[in-house]
C-alpha cells in the first residue's frame, strides 16, 4: 500500500492534520492509530474527574466550533465526543487504520518515501506526519521494589476501573495536573489517602460553571458569539505572555491570589507551609482547582511532602524515611515529554533514529521539521508547548505550515516524479539559538524549579517563548531558503 501522506495518531493533532489535508485536496492519506478508537490523550485518560484546564470554546478547532459545550471547562467525556463528532463530520473514518501501531519508519533516499511498519502490515508514504503528542506515553518511576507491591498499581493515564477503591488505603505519587483532579474525586471512597508530594504546585481557583441552555442556544443560532467568546479567552491569555517570557517578577500579584486561595481552604498553618511553593509561579504548570486544598485538609488524607524512594511489600518509604502502608498505588507521575517513544522508531536519511539525533536535546525547525528526516513533520514538536494557553492554537498554526509544505512539494516535484524537503542544519541551529535566547529570562528557565519543561540536560526544548499570534506568524509559510530540495525523476518503464 502506498499513500501520499501517512499521519500517526488520531488525537487532536492527527485528526486536525487529516482535515487540513483533505481541504487541500489531498485525499490519498491514512491515519495510523495504535488504539481501537480516536481521541488520543482524551481517549486514554479516563481517571475520575478528568477535565480540561483550558476554556471549552478555546479548546476546540476554529474550523469546527462546538456551541454545545456543557461547561466552561469541559470534562473528558465531552472532549472525546467532540473528537468523535469531528471524525464523522469531516469524513475521516475511511482514512482510519485502527489498532495499527507504528513499530518502525525508515526513509528510503532512492525512492524518496517513507517505509512504515505497523501492527496491521507495511505501507509507504511520501510524507510522514507524526502527531502522537507529548502526552501519549506515561512516565513510570524507577522505584526499587515497585514490581513486588502486593496491591494494584497503575498510572493515572491507564486508570484501572476494575480496582475497587472503597474502603481501601490508597497512595498517590505526584501532585501534578492529573492528581489535582482525581485525588478530590477518590477521597470520598477511600479509608485512608496518602499523597506523596515532591514539590508543591501553585494552584489557582478554577472559574468553572455550567454553560446555560440560553448561552448554548445563542452560540448555535449566532456562531459569531461563540467566536467572540473564544477570542476573549485567547486574548486574556495572550496578555499574560510577557510575564512568563521576560518579566517573571510580575507573577508576584498572581502568587498573592494563589496564597489567598490556599489560606481560605487550609486553616492549619503547618499544612499551609508545606503546600506553599518556594519557586516563582509559572515555573511549573499552574494548576486550577477549587477542591484540591480542601481535600488535603481532610482528616483521612495525609500529605507526605517528600518523594517516594522505595517500595517494601505494602510499605511505601519516602525519601525522608517516613513510611506508610497502602492497598492501592496510583502513579500520577506525568508523561515522557522529552523522550517520546515514536522518536526511537523513526530512522532518517543518515541511518540513525530521531531519538539518537535528539540525544543532546530535541531540535526542529519552527517546531516541525528535523535535520536528516526529509518529509517528516511533527505536530506539537520541540518548543511548541504553551505555558498558559490552548495547544489547539499551536496545532492549527502547524497545520497551516503542513499545508504550505504540501503545496511547495507539489510545485517542486518534476513531472511524474517526487520531491522532498529536508531542513538545512544551519537553519535548525539558528532557530534553536533563537529559542534559547528568548527562553533565557523566562519563568520556565529562571523560576527556581525543576519541571518537565526541561530535559535531562536542563535545556528548555519544550516551551514556545512567545504569543500564539507570534507562533502563527512564524509558521504561516515554508521558507525554501531554510530547506534543501531533493528530487526524484519519473521512472520510465523500458520494454
Amino acid at each position: 500500500m502506498h499513500v501520499k501522506v501517512a499521519v500517526v495518531g488520531a488525537g487532536f493533532g492527527g485528526l486536525g492534520a487529516a482535515v487540513r489535508l483533505r481541504r487541500l485536496g489531498v485525499t490519498d492519506l491514512v491515519i495510523l492509530e495504535r488504539a481501537g478508537a480516536v481521541g488520543g490523550a482524551w481517549r486514554d485518560n479516563t481517571y475520575p474527574g478528568c477535565a480540561c484546564d483550558i476554556p471549552s470554546h478555546l479548546y476546540s478547532f476554529s474550523f469546527a466550533p462546538n456551541p454545545h459545550w456543557p461547561r466552561s471547562f469541559s470534562g473528558q467525556p465531552e472532549i472525546r465526543r467532540y473528537l468523535e463528532h469531528l471524525t464523522d463530520a469531516f469524513g475521516l473514518r475511511p482514512h482510519l487504520r485502527l489498532d495499527s501501531e507504528v513499530t518502525a519508519a525508515r526513509w528510503d533516499a532512492d525512492a524518496l518515501h517513507w517505509e512504515i511498519e505497523t501492527g496491521t502490515g507495511p505501507l509507504t508514504a511520501e510524507v510522514l506526519v507524526s502527531a502522537t503528542g507529548p502526552l501519549s506515553e506515561p512516565s513510570l518511576p524507577d522505584l526499587p521494589g515497585l514490581d513486588r507491591f502486593p496491591g494494584a498499581v497503575f498510572h493515572s493515564a491507564r486508570w484501572d476501573h476494575t480496582v475497587p477503591l472503597r474502603g481501601r488505603r490508597v497512595a498517590v505519587v505526584g501532585t501534578g495536573a492529573s492528581a489535582v483532579q482525581f485525588v478530590p474525586e477518590i477521597q470520598h471512597e477511600v479509608t485512608e489517602l496518602t499523597v506523596f508530594q515532591r514539590t508543591p504546585p501553585w494552584v489557582l481557583p478554577k472559574p468553572d460553571r455550567p454553560i446555560t441552555a440560553a448561552e448554548r442556544a445563542l452560540h448555535a443560532r449566532i456562531p459569531l458569539t461563540g467566536t467572540l467568546r473564544r477570542q476573549l479567552a485567547c486574548g486574556v491569555r495572550e496578555l499574560q505572555v510577557g510575564a512568563f517570557t521576560g518579566h517573571p517578577a510580575r507573577m508576584r500579584a498572581v502568587e498573592r491570589l494563589a496564597a489567598l486561595h490556599l489560606r481560605r481552604a487550609v486553616a492549619d498553618p503547618e499544612l499551609r507551609r508545606r503546600l506553599t511553593p518556594d519557586y516563582r509561579l509559572g515555573c511549573k504548570r499552574v494548576l486550577l482547582s477549587n477542591d484540591w486544598y480542601p481535600t488535603l485538609a481532610r482528616p483521612h488524607v495525609r500529605l507526605v511532602d517528600s518523594g517516594l524512594r522505595a517500595v517494601r511489600g505494602a510499605t511505601l518509604v519516602a525519601e525522608d524515611g517516613r513510611e506508610t502502608t497502602a492497598d492501592v498505588l496510583v502513579l500520577g507521575t506525568g508523561f515522557r515529554i522529552t523522550d517520546q517513544p515514536i522518536a526511537h522508531r523513526v530512522t532518517g536519511a543518515h541511518g540513525t533514529t530521531l531519538a539518537h539525533e535528539w540525544r543532546d536535546g530535541m531540535a526542529a525547525l519552527r517546531g516541525t521539521t528535523a535535520v536528516g528526516f526529509p518529509n517528516l513533520l511533527t505536530v506539537i514538536g520541540p518548543n511548541t508547548g504553551l505555558g498558559n494557553n490552548s495547544m489547539i492554537l499551536v496545532i492549527e498554526a502547524q497545520l497551516a505550515y503542513l499545508a504550505d509544505f504540501m503545496r511547495k512539494l507539489a510545485a517542486l516535484a518534476p513531472p511524474g516524479g517526487r520531491a522532498a524537503l529536508t531542513p538545512r542544519p544551519e537553519a535548525v541551529r539558528a532557530w534553536g539559538g533563537l529559542m534559547a535566547a528568548r527562553l533565557a529570562n523566562s519563568v520556565w528557565n529562571t523560576g527556581g524549579c525543576r519541571s518537565w519543561y526541561l530535559d535531562a540536560r536542563g535545556r528548555n526544548t519544550t516551551v514556545w517563548p512567545g504569543t500564539t499570534a507570534a507562533f502563527r506568524r512564524a509558521t504561516e509559510q515554508v521558507d525554501l531558503a531554510e530547506y534543501e530540495v531533493l528530487r526524484r525523476e519519473a521512472v520510465v518503464a523500458r520494454g
